[in-house]
């Protein structure tokens, strides 16, 4: 983890368009609770083949117009044609946009060809090749090796392919295991990766939906947790109670492990991440790598 400590703490939080005004107007007041703390950024997810891409640079520009916060859409590539792509960069320029989430994406439902771009580490090099240094570029990493992937040892060269792509950072997928972050940290520094590795966190509030996305996602739910969840029943109290006590914990061991910050997926809700940062008696000052993007 020593290449981990260098780098200042930085903490971001995960948005994803909402369909409705009212959920637009919730989302603002979400925003404005979360821009309190003064996070490193938001993000905002983009669906598969590019279904979102309207709902995301809305999404986008009104939070940066209401919160003053940084917003780094995530641009997702499975289906798309470098016109597409380049499209939405300038589109992202012309917005003041600085901060991207490189992704390869889903498959579109129907789809049966990748599109021009069959993996992430393609589009990366686009950006680049494309716009310069413009963006500050996230991409995805994945400790308990991504759920498509044969071969673990070819999972980590896929992130290193990304690296060497020109990313800036990483976030991972969210994970309960703080072992399979630093595993993962310790193979890509035997390879040389030198750039912050962020965890995402994923506040546990919902055992059923939690399943569900965890089995969608490959992120593995421990068994003493789905047990303990299982237990609970239908006490929401209690599986919230227990979900802050989990992830306070792991973010803990994670920080104290010299992890570079924290991303939290929001799911669009201020008052579980809210929970665990006050939890962990974290301060509000922005992180230092802000003067990078």
């Amino acid at each position: 983890m020593e290449s981990q400590k260098k780098f200042p703490k930085a903490f971001s939080f995960e948005f994803f368009p909402p369909k409705t005004p009212e959920g637009a107007e919730k989302l603002r007041h979400v925003g404005a609770e979360i821009a309190k703390l003064e996070p490193c950024f938001f993000s905002v997810t983009f669906g598969a083949g590019g279904s979102t891409r309207d709902r995301t640079l809305a999404t986008v520009t009104d939070i940066q117009e209401h919160t003053g916060v940084d917003v780094a859409p995530h641009l997702s590539c499975i289906g798309s044609t470098q016109e597409n792509i380049r499209s939405i960069l300038n589109t992202y320029i012309k917005a003041d946009v600085r901060h991207l989430v490189a992704l390869r994406g889903d498959m579109p439902s129907g789809m049966n060809e990748p599109g021009e771009f069959r993996y992430a580490n393609e589009l990366v090099a686009f950006i680049r090749e494309e716009t310069g240094d413009h963006f500050f570029i996230e991409v995805a990493a994945y400790p308990e090796f991504h759920p498509q992937a044969n071969d673990a040892h070819r999972d980590i060269e896929h992130f290193c392919t990304k690296v060497k792509a020109g990313a800036d950072s990483a976030l991972t997928q969210y994970f309960y295991n703080a072992d399979a972050y630093f595993r993962f940290v310790a193979d890509c520094e035997r390879r040389g990766v030198d750039i912050p590795i962020v965890p995402g966190i994923m506040p546990i509030t919902n055992y059923t939906q939690l399943a569900r996305f965890s089995d969608a996602c490959g992120a593995e739910i421990p068994r003493w947790i789905r047990r303990r969840l299982e237990s609970f029943g239908d006490d929401t109290a209690s599986i919230q109670a227990f979900g802050q006590e989990v992830i306070t914990q792991l973010c803990q061991q994670l920080l104290d492990g010299g992890a570079p910050g924290l991303h939290f997926y929001s799911m669009n809700r201020v008052e579980p991440t809210l929970a665990i940062w006050k939890a962990l008696g974290l301060s509000s000052n922005k992180a230092e790598r802000n003067k990078k993007l």
